[in-house]
């Protein structure tokens, strides 16, 4: 198994392969589990998630497509998600939840898996994001942030800020749609 690619991994998951999933956890189980500790800052529910998202990768009907991006990012966009949904759980439930810093997040991929070419390209995206920045406000900012990083849903971002629901929906797309044009400039620039 250790000649497979992710992908080819993936594929024989899909056929109920458990040494395919087995190899899988030993290539990645260490990566999902630093993302998912440094996002929920618990190491018990760090480890829940690490075994979620490889029941996840069994038993799920969608597919890794590797022409979208590379296996590892697909796969911490699962964690990712899974994260939010606990810290989204707790918050529900009254607990205090110390959420990340935005600029913590480059340390949740372990640099030291990139080529020097994936370091280049996420740095060059890294200051395309921080330049596009500045077009945006601070309510736009904080509005993202707490969308993408911070677990919120946008009903629970309506009741924070004491708007519509339609009102921040709006907001956050008008966010969004700045952004993608001055990523656009800064790319082609």
């Amino acid at each position: 198994m250790r000649n497979h690619s992710d992908y080819e991994l993936m594929l024989l998951v899909k056929r109920k392969r458990h040494d395919a999933l087995s190899e899988l956890y030993d290539r990645y189980a260490v990566l999902v589990y630093s993302f998912a500790r440094k996002a929920v800052r618990d190491e018990q529910a760090a480890r829940e998630i690490v075994q979620s998202v490889f029941v996840r990768l069994w038993t799920t009907e969608s597919e890794y497509q590797s022409e979208k991006g590379q296996f590892k990012s697909w796969l911490l966009t699962i964690t990712r998600n899974l994260a939010t949904d606990w810290l989204r759980k707790q918050r529900r439930q009254g607990n205090d939840v110390v959420s990340y810093l935005p600029e913590e997040l480059e340390q949740f991929v372990d640099k030291q898996a990139a080529s020097p070419e994936e370091y280049v390209e996420r740095e060059s995206l890294k200051a395309q994001l921080q330049s596009a920045y500045r077009f945006l406000s601070k309510q736009q900012i904080e509005l993202l942030e707490h969308f993408y990083w911070h677990g919120y849903s946008l009903s629970e971002l309506a009741a924070r800020y004491k708007e519509p629901l339609g009102t921040v929906k709006s907001r956050l797309h008008q966010a969004l749609k700045i952004l993608r044009r001055h990523l656009a400039v800064e790319g082609e620039g």
